[in-house]
């Protein structure tokens, strides 16, 4: 992957965490400085290991998968993409929150998994095509901690209406990543 791809996967993946965090915005009636850092810290540490977990299983999978791994690739991403896409556009509510602070506890941490589960499948697809990956999981890493940052801020100012778009757009910026990547294997 190249440095554009690299930081188009890692906003697309920052979606879902900007997503949560215009809505924490949102509930958390006056955000202050642990807010963002707690949100921030958590999605982009989470956006982080998680591709490199991905990569340990990918690389595993290698030998076993070479000739097809551009197809795994692609099928990954597409997957990931048109859920996310679907979910954008789902009626149900985005995120439901227990408790008034979204920023500590459990739920901060079942936050940041799930937010996060699209970088374990893009570290899966890096593993099985053999790229490197400490390197892309820092960018993805930070990418969300910034957009973390600037959702919580969007969601205190702005409210919901940006939040489902963001996830949409970060759907369809995986379904281009996937077809390019099926693409430069087939030609």
């Amino acid at each position: 992957m190249d440095l554009l791809e690299i930081f188009t996967a890692a906003v697309a993946l920052a979606m879902d965490a900007f997503s949560v965090s215009i809505s924490a915005g949102m509930i958390i009636k006056k955000p202050g400085f642990g807010h963002y850092f707690r949100l921030s810290f958590h999605f982009g540490l989470f956006q982080f290991m998680m591709p490199i977990a991905g990569y340990f299983f990918g690389s595993y999978l290698e030998s076993y998968i070479k000739d097809y791994d551009h197809w795994v690739a692609f099928g990954l991403l597409v997957f990931i993409g048109l859920k996310m896409i679907r979910e954008a556009f789902s009626k149900k509510e985005e995120v439901s929150f227990k408790q008034k602070d979204p920023s500590r506890g459990f739920n901060l941490v079942l936050l940041a998994v799930a937010t996060s589960i699209d970088a374990l499948a893009v570290g899966l697809s890096l593993g099985v095509l053999n790229q490197p990956v400490l390197f892309p999981g820092i960018v993805i890493g930070i990418t969300c901690s910034l957009f973390s940052i600037a959702g919580v801020f969007i969601g205190k100012k702005a409210g919901n209406v940006v939040g489902r778009k963001a996830e949409a757009i970060g759907g369809i910026m995986l379904l281009i990543i996937g077809v390019k990547i099926l693409y430069e294997h087939l030609i």
